[in-house]
Formats: C-alpha cells, sequence, structure tokens
C-alpha cells in the first residue's frame, strides 16, 4: 500500500465533503483502514504545496501523481466515487514497468 496525500482547505465545503466521504468509505470497507492518509491544510504548508500541480481542492496524490482534484459543484456521490479510486490505486502494489503510474 502507498500513501495518500490530501491537499484541502479548512473552510471549503469540497474539502469538508471529501473529509466525509473519505471516512463514510473506510468505515464502509475494512480493507482501506490500513492505507495511510495525510491531510495537508495548504494556508499553513506553503513550503510543501509548491512541490505539486493542482488547482482546486482537495486535491489527492498517491507516488506524487495527482489522482483526484475536485471540480465546482461536484456532489458528494461523485466526490465518493473518486475518493474510492484514490484509495483504489493506493492499494495496487507498484510496478517499475507499468504505464499508469
Amino acid at each position: 500500500m502507498r500513501k495518500v496525500l490530501c491537499f484541502y482547505l479548512k473552510n471549503c465545503p469540497y474539502c469538508l465533503q471529501a473529509q466525509k466521504a473519505m471516512d463514510d468509505i473506510m468505515s464502509e470497507n475494512p480493507e482501506y483502514q490500513n492505507i495511510e492518509v495525510e491531510w495537508i491544510e495548504e494556508n499553513e504548508n506553503p513550503d510543501i504545496i509548491d512541490d505539486y500541480d493542482y488547482y482546486a481542492t482537495p486535491s489527492m496524490f498517491v507516488d506524487d501523481k495527482k489522482i483526484y482534484e475536485a471540480h465546482l459543484f461536484e456532489t458528494y456521490e461523485e466526490c465518493k466515487d473518486h475518493i474510492k479510486e484514490v484509495l483504489e490505486v493506493a492499494m495496487e502494489k507498484k510496478d517499475e514497468n507499468s504505464l499508469c503510474l
């Protein structure tokens, strides 16, 4: 399993939605509970965010590759589906020859 980095803003409604979706997914799927997830508040960590290319929050990375970036008017269900995809990528075994990662 690989670590997930989640960039967010404290008062962002899409970030709050993503945190709720992550909690719901983790409780619905115990296999995801072993994935290390680090939430990084971008205003508190400007030195870290400079190394990542994203426009909107929340944005989620696995192995420094952006897997998910929220968009305006995204529903809870859309968000939840994207986060599940992120967690699936994090669970995949890293293949050095893979074109996907």
